[in-house]
């Protein structure tokens, strides 16, 4: 499911303006790209379409926050209903980007 334009422009503009977006992006779909697998030392490439499409990602936000809690309260306002269907399905997958210093 995609958010309608002006739905997420609006969400965008809040994360800008409050100093925590950092990146952001929507992909094209999943029919349109490649998997590129590595098992026992050797590459397979797969072209798209990717089984079911709660699995697909399809876009995402970089967000420097405080917190973890302070991403999740930013996740909460997401204005996903306005989507499409009022039982549509979705997630947001959240994890931490590393820091070069966590490199050693």
């Amino acid at each position: 499911m995609l958010l309608p334009i002006g739905q997420c422009s609006e969400y965008n503009e809040d994360l800008s303006r409050a100093g925590v977006l950092v990146d952001l992006a929507a992909l094209h779909w999943s029919a349109e790209g490649v998997r590129v697998k590595f098992f026992e030392g050797k590459r397979s490439v797969t072209e798209g379409l990717f089984g079911e499409a709660k699995g697909i990602v399809a876009g995402y936000w970089i967000l420097q926050g405080e917190s973890m809690d302070e991403a999740i309260e930013w996740a909460k306002r997401l204005p996903f209903e306005a989507g499409g269907e009022p039982e549509a399905e979705g997630e947001i997958e959240m994890r931490r980007v590393f820091e070069m210093e966590e490199f050693g």
